[in-house]
């Protein structure tokens, strides 16, 4: 078994590791299992004498999912846009999935606590243990898990609004739902949209305090001021703009934090992530400050 350590010469945050081909977090398990480490910059020299090719390399490197927060029970992501969760009925053109990813990555047995939506990007939490699942469900079904996300949406959003919006289940029972949101930024760009001469939107930093499906999506659109990007919920008109100006079907909603008691030390955990390439690309065309 082969263990690689990072080195300067490593593009990804964190340490990791390689085991059985997979790239890794540090995790002691692995030094269990009799993993021999190596620095990175050698297994790189290892690995392109076989492939001979500095690009295939790298697009290996890039099927790693980043790991933005670990301890000995708990497990975070950093999930791409597109990614799904885990298998669905309802996404059978999908081959590839956080859960089994994560598992190849890590080498160990994960469970979600909570969900994204495919096209959502942003922080993803797992457990390894069966205990800690439940204790953080429990946390998730109680409202006691603060929320975070970032959104660009259409149009200049007001400053800051409590939307009370009550959304009907699948079944078509309707459940109370309530987000709070405040507008970080707003910019004009000067690229005609229908009978405008400019286009407007707005950056958001949205909380929501219940968790419902497509929460988020729906309630920004319930205000006309859907997320860009949202085939089902958004503006069509205005996915059809961002693909033919700027090549963008990115849905630009991005879970940037998630706030909770730890369920075996009970410290307060505040795990932040960061925006991805589409979404930041988006952010400098409309000068968007990070």
């Amino acid at each position: 078994m082969l263990c690689v350590r990072d080195s300067s010469e490593n593009p990804f945050y964190g340490r990791k590791l390689v085991w059985h081909k997979k790239i890794v977090a540090d995790s002691p398990t692995l030094a269990q299992l009799g993993a021999r480490p190596i620095w990175f910059s050698d297994f790189k020299k290892d690995f392109l004498r076989q492939a001979q090719d500095d690009n295939l390399f790298y697009s290996y490197l890039r099927q790693m999912l980043e790991i933005v927060y670990q301890d000995e029970h708990l497990i975070a992501i950093n999930k791409p846009h597109g990614l799904l969760v885990h298998r669905s009925k309802m996404a059978n053109d999908a081959t590839e999935f956080a859960l089994q990813m994560l598992r190849d990555q890590i080498g160990r047995h994960v469970s979600p606590v909570h969900r994204l939506d495919r096209k959502t990007s942003g922080i993803l939490l797992f457990t390894f243990e069966k205990e800690v699942e439940i204790a953080m469900h429990k946390q998730f079904q109680e409202s006691l898990v603060e929320k975070k996300y970032l959104a660009i949406l259409r149009g200049y959003a007001p400053d800051e609004l409590d939307i009370d919006y009550p959304l009907a289940k699948e079944n078509g029972n309707m459940q109370d739902a309530f987000t709070y949101f405040k507008t970080l930024q707003r910019a004009e760009i000067d690229v005609a949209f229908g009978k405008h001469q400019t286009s407007r939107y707005s950056l958001v930093e949205a909380t929501p305090k219940t968790g419902r499906m497509h929460q988020l999506r729906r309630h920004f659109a319930h205000i006309f001021h859907p997320i860009i990007g949202d085939r089902k919920h958004g503006c069509n008109k205005q996915n059809r703009f961002f693909m033919e100006q700027f090549e963008m079907t990115t849905m630009l909603l991005h879970a940037s934090e998630l706030s909770f008691i730890h369920p075996v030390t009970a410290n307060k955990i505040t795990i932040n992530s960061t925006i991805h390439e589409e979404f930041k690309r988006v952010m400098e065309l409309m000068k968007f400050t990070n």
